[in-house]
């Protein structure tokens, strides 16, 4: 007969639970000392064991064993060996239901932390980014077609409004994840007169659980995680895919590191933006963790489902995927090269200032839609002929209306930008006032919490 064993087995992957694991059992054996449900003697040989455990784990030489299925049977069967009978003590008042869910809350919490940490070093970089080029001038796009002139920082400070609205996300996600289910056994609570509020001060929860029956079979911060993680790797998708056109020969925007491009097997010349593409492919991934996990839960009944043993393989590969995704462009931003003379001419190309010349009319009186019909009249006529705006002479100009002056050809990329000072703009005041507004929200927070 065939051997399906290995089919419900999880210490694969839910062995990196182990220090939650072990956090959570010492808690509870001093809770059940406390309230003279065990042996203090038996706490303390309890905590013993597991410390040992822990360093034994933490140094390979942990004998995994496969057959016990999962991280905390393989645990509770090495506390046995080491400490004998009082092992057996560890399990009251508890069950795997409970014990599983306290220690994801508590990796989860950890993951949270460290991935806002992650997300405001990439607001250094990009902070670093603007203000080594807090004037430059650059083509601003809709439809990927050059639009209007703003400034390169106002660029990466759009970058800085995602993440920091991802941080808000996780930040969301924390206050839900931070709930203690230690108590809740397998689903009807326990038969003893525990502290669960103890074991929350212990743990480091800011509050209990309301309901035994959801607090075992509820992996909603699982899903908030996993959505929150999608939403972010999503904005460092489009970030990556400006990268990537910006580094082509057609744009000629920007240079990446050598670190972070990698070259052709066939054409020498090539410098592929691998790790900005890498990041684009690897949002699908994340994605695919988030719906992996949504199905997984769609139909289960109350409480526990084993089904729920596959809420682990997807979180922490999103986990994995956007930590190292952070990583990458917190290294991969500060050596960005911005090609300044490129991006300049082009914002200062007479085309982009279409808007600007519409807006020259009606500060002399014209409607707004009229002045716009005569613009886009006027950049037809140049677009048929491969001229631009500026080599029309001021005659061709008043042909459509007298209100054109000489004074037309005043305006530039720079004076375009700084007309737009009003909140949220690319004024160059109003950018330098967001750049200290940024600098104060990450000195503020430095962690991201």
């Amino acid at each position: 007969m065939t051997d399906f064993s290995r089919y419900t087995v999880s210490i694969d992957y839910d062995r990196r639970l182990y220090k939650q694991d072990v956090a959570g059992s010492i808690a509870h054996a001093k809770m059940l000392a406390k309230q003279d449900i065990i042996s203090q003697d038996d706490a303390a040989q309890i905590t013993q064991g597991l410390k040992a455990i822990e360093k034994e784990i933490e140094l390979s030489s942990f004998p995994w064993d496969p057959a016990l299925e999962d991280l905390h049977m393989n645990i509770e069967s090495r506390l046995h060996q080491i400490i004998g009978a009082a092992a057996g003590r560890l399990h009251t008042a508890r069950s795997r239901n409970d014990q599983v869910a306290v220690d994801l809350r508590l990796y989860t919490k950890e993951t949270i932390k460290e991935i806002a940490k992650g997300l405001r070093g990439v607001q250094q970089a990009l902070v670093g980014l603007a203000f080594r080029y807090q004037t430059v001038v650059m083509p601003g796009y809709t439809h990927l077609q050059r639009a209007q002139p703003v400034l390169f920082p106002h660029h990466m400070l759009a970058y800085f409004e995602m993440f920091q609205r991802d941080i808000g996300r996780f930040q969301d996600c924390y206050q839900r994840t931070d709930v203690m289910p230690l108590g809740s056994g397998a689903l009807a609570g326990v038969a003893y007169q525990t502290d669960r509020e103890f074991l929350a001060a212990e743990l480091g929860f800011s509050r209990i659980s309301a309901n035994s029956m959801d607090a075992v079979s509820d992996r909603d911060f699982v899903v908030e995680f996993l959505a929150a993680a999608s939403v972010c790797m999503m904005h460092f998708s489009r970030m990556s895919e400006e990268l990537i056109l910006w580094s082509t020969g057609e744009f000629g925007f920007i240079r990446l590191s050598d670190e972070f491009t990698t070259g052709s097997s066939i054409m020498p010349q090539k410098r592929n933006p691998d790790f900005a593409e890498l990041a684009r492919g690897k949002t699908g991934r994340v994605y695919g963790d988030l719906l992996g996990m949504l199905t997984t839960l769609k139909g289960l009944p109350l409480t526990y489902n084993r089904d729920m043993q596959e809420d682990k393989e997807g979180f922490f590969d999103a986990a994995d995927t956007l930590s190292t995704t952070l990583n990458v462009f917190q290294e991969m931003l500060p050596g960005l090269k911005l090609n300044e003379e490129r991006v300049s001419s082009l914002a200062g190309e007479s085309q982009m200032l279409a808007t600007d010349m519409a807006d020259y009319l009606v500060a002399k009186g014209m409607p707004f839609r009229e002045a716009h019909g005569i613009m886009r009249e006027l950049s037809r006529h140049c677009d048929e002929r491969n001229i631009s705006l500026n080599d029309l002479p001021v005659a061709e100009y008043k042909k459509l209306s007298d209100l054109f002056e000489q004074d037309v050809y005043d305006i530039t990329a720079e004076s375009s930008a700084a007309a737009r000072d009003n909140p949220g703009g690319t004024a160059p005041v109003r950018v330098a006032a967001a750049l200290e507004e940024a600098k104060r929200i990450m000195e503020a927070a430095p962690d991201g919490f």
